[in-house]
C-alpha cells in the first residue's frame, strides 16, 4: 500500500534526493502538472490508479508533506501511445516525445522495472489543491 498522510494517499515523484526535490520544485512553480506511473506497480502495491477529484499529498525526500494536489484526469495507455501534450505537461524539459520516452524507460529500468512501448502507463494530470 502507498503511505497515507491524514488519510490521503501520497504522491512521491521519483526517488528520494535531488530528483524528487527538483520535481517537487517544478510542481510548486506550476511547471509540472502531470506524472506518469506504471499500472503494474500500482497493482503490485495493492493500489488502484488515482481517481479524478482525489487529493494527494505530495511528499519530499523525508516522506513529509510538501503540498497537496488534486487529480484532474487519469488515462491508462501503453507507453508507446502517450501523447506529446501529456509528456509536455510533465514539465521536465524534454524536447520531444522520443526524449520523454527514453528518459522514462531509463528511469524505470534504474528502479528495476522492465518496460517497453506496450507497458500500461497511468497518466495523471493534477493541479495544486486549494486550501481546505
Amino acid at each position: 500500500m502507498w503511505p497515507r498522510i491524514d488519510g490521503l494517499r501520497t504522491l512521491d515523484l521519483g526517488v528520494p534526493g535531488e530528483l524528487r526535490g527538483t520535481r517537487n520544485a517544478l510542481v510548486l512553480t506550476g511547471r509540472k502538472r502531470a506524472t506518469a506511473g506504471l499500472l503494474e506497480a500500482d497493482r503490485t502495491e495493492g493500489e488502484e490508479p488515482e481517481t479524478v477529484g482525489e487529493r494527494l499529498v505530495l511528499v519530499g525526500s523525508d516522506g513529509q508533506r510538501v503540498t497537496e494536489v488534486v487529480v484532474e484526469s487519469v488515462d491508462i495507455t501503453p507507453l508507446g501511445s502517450v501523447p506529446w501534450d501529456f509528456a509536455r505537461a510533465e514539465g521536465e524539459g524534454d524536447a520531444d516525445l522520443a526524449e520523454w520516452r527514453a528518459g522514462h524507460i531509463a528511469y524505470w529500468q534504474s528502479v528495476g522495472r522492465t518496460v517497453d512501448d506496450r507497458t500500461d502507463i497511468v497518466c495523471v494530470r493534477f493541479a495544486l489543491a486549494p486550501p481546505t
